[in-house]
């Protein structure tokens, strides 16, 4: 038998004293960290790093052109193939496998199951597949044929459509790469069927992260009045009409949403009333309208890009926030999100007590949820804990 010698690999190497974090966990190393620019290296190359002393640290892909220098993959010196990752997809499919998730959930959350830069969300058969690094974008086919073989899926969407890809020099692009779609695929969620656009649709289409956060209304929405803003296809208002809610309005600024939104409260046999609108502009006017809720959801987009907007977003979650505060009837409940990890836990509970402050009202904390167990915190990372769910008493 013959014996190969190992693969001999580019090296990149750390300033001293820069590998403490990354020792501890952490997945990234930054550009200023290296001891010499990254600048002659190709996008999406496998690189080893290594200390100031040129021990072996972890093995990643580079991108010469990002902050983010090298994204970490493993801490071994093994390859990065197709076994490779047929090994962490499966890994991931077990844990989902063991914490009773059925047929549809996020199947890869990126550095949360050790694959940064990657997303996979399972729709029943159909796999939606993100590739937000031009690392991830040169490992693509050992990527697929590892989905093919974890889940037999007849069908593989890449949803390459993201803003983020320009930071890492990336076109946009949505494909089908493996089967065929014919219009909306069907899932069940938490006892409640949706039909979900996954070629066109917001992110992968669908947001499995608030499925547990959506089973949490069970304790705040019987017989009351409850306002779904920014609805889209009506995943927090079937919710609460499944557990009792006496009425429930949802809104979003997506006529195509709201559309979808009213056809999944039919096809569940659900009550629920779907508007077309600007949500800043309905809650001030359902305020001057004297309107009031028993409670109020917000579920907004990510208001806030980059670190440097994190001001200007805080003024419009404080605005949506105050505003519905002034519509909840005393003892009403506020269920507030922020899925923007610039905005950590600490800046959304001050811009909760602005908010209260300015509304007149006083919030009493029952809750602060966190995104589903299916999108894993890497605890070295804080980044890759990025949702907000508080549940607010509001007197």
């Amino acid at each position: 038998m013959v014996i190969l010698p190992p693969l001999l690999m580019k090296t990149i190497k750390l300033k001293q004293k820069e590998e403490r974090r990354i020792l501890r966990g952490h997945p990234w190393v930054f550009s200023n960290e290296l001891v010499f620019s990254a600048r002659d290296f190709i996008a999406g190359e496998i690189v080893d790093v290594q200390d100031s002393g040129g021990r072996f640290i972890g093995r990643g892909y580079i991108n010469p052109h990002s902050l983010i220098a090298v994204r970490l993959l493993t801490r071994k010196q093994e390859e990065i193939d197709q076994a490779f990752f047929t090994r962490r997809i499966s890994a991931a499919h077990a844990l989902r496998t063991l914490l009773g998730y059925g047929d549809s959930f996020r199947a890869v959350f990126s550095e949360g199951d050790g694959l940064p830069g990657l997303i996979v969300d399972k729709y029943a058969d159909t796999l939606v597949v993100q590739s937000l690094t031009a690392g991830m974008d040169a490992l693509q086919n050992d990527i697929i044929a590892a989905l093919k073989e974890e889940y037999a899926p007849t069908a593989i969407v890449q949803r390459n459509d993201t803003s983020s890809r320009g930071l890492e020099g990336l076109s946009q692009e949505t494909s089908v790469v493996h089967g065929a779609i014919d219009g909306l695929v069907t899932i069940e969620e938490s006892g409640i069927t949706y039909q979900v656009d996954v070629l066109e649709g917001q992110k992968t289409g669908f947001f499995f992260d608030q499925r547990e956060n959506r089973l949490a209304l069970r304790e705040y929405v019987k017989n009351r009045r409850v306002l779904d803003c920014f609805c889209y296809v009506g995943a927090w208002s079937l919710s609460a009409a499944r557990f009792g809610a006496s009425e429930v309005i949802g809104l979003d600024s997506s006529e195509k949403a709201v559309t979808q939104a009213a056809k999944n409260a039919a096809l569940n046999g659900l009550a629920a009333e779907f508007k077309k609108a600007d949500v800043f502009d309905e809650l001030r006017a359902r305020e001057k309208q004297h309107e009031r809720f028993g409670c109020i959801i917000l579920d907004p987009p990510a208001f806030v890009k980059s670190r440097a907007k994190v001001r200007e977003a805080l003024k419009g979650y404080k605005e949506i926030n105050l505003r519905a505060m002034k519509l909840l009837e005393p003892g009403g409940f506020l269920v507030t999100c922020s899925c923007s990890h610039h905005i950590d836990e600490d800046l959304f509970r001050e811009m909760l007590i602005d908010a209260a402050h300015s509304a007149g009202r006083q919030a009493r904390l029952l809750e602060m949820r966190s995104q589903a167990r299916d999108h894993p915190v890497l605890i070295a990372a804080r980044e890759t804990q990025y949702l907000k769910c508080a549940i607010l008493v509001v007197d």
